[in-house]
């Protein structure tokens, strides 16, 4: 077994250590993928405790209110109509990411092929996620399961349930691709609805944790906006997109949607 200093060449042919050799490496290299110095720490898009969400959102329904027995009328009703098909998209969606919008957006749209949108997404995605998930522990609301155990079905979330993370983020996602890829905006963000609501049927979420969710990302856009790295970093993205497109031969339309109103 031929060695190099402390390192073993034996990893050439281990999958578990090309594995973990590939991910250390990407870990090297993702900062000079942003463009930033050795040491130097990624920009943040998002201002902490920004936007408010005890202001911006109402609080949930209150247990036991007429509301609240609405809600869970809605997702049992939701949760029983569910076909097995429609629960194994919604259970797939766990992990989701830009490329769920593939279908919406076009064959152009692959991973690998867009670094500066891949990366820059994976960003927003991970501040919105956190954004949300304080929203989550200011209003502690118990998941339908948590409530209702006979809903429970596959491995479930521990977190709370107000407002949806996944109508969040999906939204955030959905929004900010229909800025950069207005004549296909219609289809991008019927998916981002979907990709919230199918956690109704898996009755992961109510309906007002999905309206509230999609509340919320309209707040996310708007602030994600206000930044000025956001804004710089955008300007990448669209002009990778742009270019992507026009290497497919596919028209990009030159005017952006303000979907932050």
């Amino acid at each position: 077994m031929e060695t190099t200093g402390a390192f073993s060449l034996s990893f050439h042919y281990r999958p578990v250590h090309r594995f973990i050799a590939l991910s250390l490496l990407c870990f090297l290299l993702w900062p000079a993928a942003l463009g930033l110095l050795p040491g130097q720490e990624a920009p943040r898009y998002l201002t902490a405790g920004q936007p408010d969400a005890a202001v911006l959102l109402p609080p949930p329904p209150s247990p036991g209110s007429d509301e609240a027995n609405a809600d869970m009328a809605q997702v049992v009703a939701v949760h029983r109509a569910c076909t097995t098909n429609q629960a194994a998209l919604a259970f797939s969606e766990k992990k989701f990411s830009i490329f769920n919008f593939t279908p919406a957006i076009g064959a152009f749209f692959q991973p690998g092929k867009l670094p500066k949108t891949e990366l820059f997404f994976s960003r927003v995605q991970k501040e919105s996620a956190a954004a949300t998930d304080d929203a989550k522990t200011l209003f502690k609301r118990p998941r339908p399961y948590t409530v209702d155990p006979s809903l429970a079905s596959g491995k479930l979330e521990k977190s709370f349930s107000y407002p949806s993370g996944h109508a969040a983020e999906a939204m955030v996602l959905a929004l900010l691709l229909a800025d950069l890829i207005p004549d296909k905006a219609d289809a991008i963000l019927i998916t981002g609805g979907d990709i919230g609501w199918h956690r109704v049927c898996i009755a992961r979420h109510y309906p007002t944790d999905i309206y509230a969710g999609r509340v919320f990302a309209r707040a996310l856009v708007r602030e994600l906006k206000a930044n000025a790295d956001f804004q710089r970093d955008f300007a990448g993205v669209q002009s990778e997109i742009t270019e992507a497109r026009r290497a497919k031969g596919e028209h990009a339309t030159a005017a952006t949607r303000d979907v932050a109103r």
